[in-house]
Order: structure tokens, then sequence, then C-alpha cells
């Protein structure tokens, strides 16, 4: 019996506009101190309420090669670095219901940036570069199965 191949993903610096089909970015605000509606949050389940959680996250290196993808298909997921230094974020289109996987893609993302998965959008767990770190994360879940989907994906390394 054959092992089926493992795909090789180069990782990419992160772009808002590389990033946009999947969410967006959450940079410093500038020049005000404030910036009101960061980020769109999505919430397509009335009554459900939010969750305000903290994760730690390992690095990839130890966690490779990845073999799913997870999405929310009702609710937006915003994941703010706490301690962080930098971290990775893979992604992919949705074709069918299921994560295309020839839509891979990788990014880096530098420590002081946050991100927001829109809802339905493919995505890894969270993956620090070299050292453990700390993120605040909110999404609107209830504890049933629709708040999260698990999708298998080819075995996949990143290219750091």
């Amino acid at each position: 019996m054959t092992a089926s191949p493992v795909v090789r993903l180069v990782v990419r610096p992160i772009t808002a506009e590389a990033f946009a089909p999947f969410g967006s970015l959450l940079e410093r605000p500038e020049p005000a101190p404030r910036q009101d509606r960061a980020s769109p949050i999505e919430n397509a389940r009335p009554g459900v309420p939010p969750n305000l959680a903290l994760i730690r996250s390992d690095p990839a290196a130890g966690l490779m090669p990845l073999k799913r993808l997870e999405m929310h298909p009702f609710s937006s997921q915003t994941f703010l670095p706490l301690a962080v230094s930098g971290y990775l974020v893979v992604v992919a289109e949705d074709r069918y219901g299921a994560p295309d996987p020839a839509t891979l893609r990788a990014f880096s993302v530098p420590g002081e940036t946050g991100i927001t998965y829109r809802a339905g959008a493919w995505h890894a767990h969270m993956m620090t570069r070299e050292t453990p770190g700390t993120f605040a994360m909110l999404v609107y879940e209830d504890g049933s199965a629709d708040d999260c989907v698990f999708a298998p994906i080819p075995d996949t390394v990143l290219a750091l």
C-alpha cells in the first residue's frame, strides 16, 4: 500500500488583500487612538451567546503535518494575540461544503496583528512560529454540533 503524497505549502507574509476572501486583519489604529467596528463580527444564530476564550497555541513545527481544517458556519471567529511573537494562518476556499485542497494558502502573521475569520471560512487551528503563545478568541457558540465543522485535507506541511 502506497502512502499518499504530502502537500508542501509555502508560508507567505499576510496582507489584507490576500486574506480578504477569508476574513479581515486587525491592525494598529492610525492615526486615531480608537478604531470602532475594526472587523465584521457575524452571528447567524440569534440567541447563541458570544464566547470570549483564551487559547494556548503551540509552535507549528511540533504539529505537522496538518490533516484537517475547521470552519464555523454561523459565526465569525476573531483571534487577538496577547503573548505571541508571530503566528501562522492556513486557509482554503470552500468547494461544495468542504475545503478545496487546491486553494490551500499559508500566511505568516506578526504578533501585533489580529485576525477575524468570516463565518464559513475554512482554516487550521492556531499555530505560533517559535514559542507557545496565548490568544484571546471571540466566537458565537452554544456547545452544539453547529458551532464547528471539521474536514480532512491531504497531509500538509508548512515550508517555513
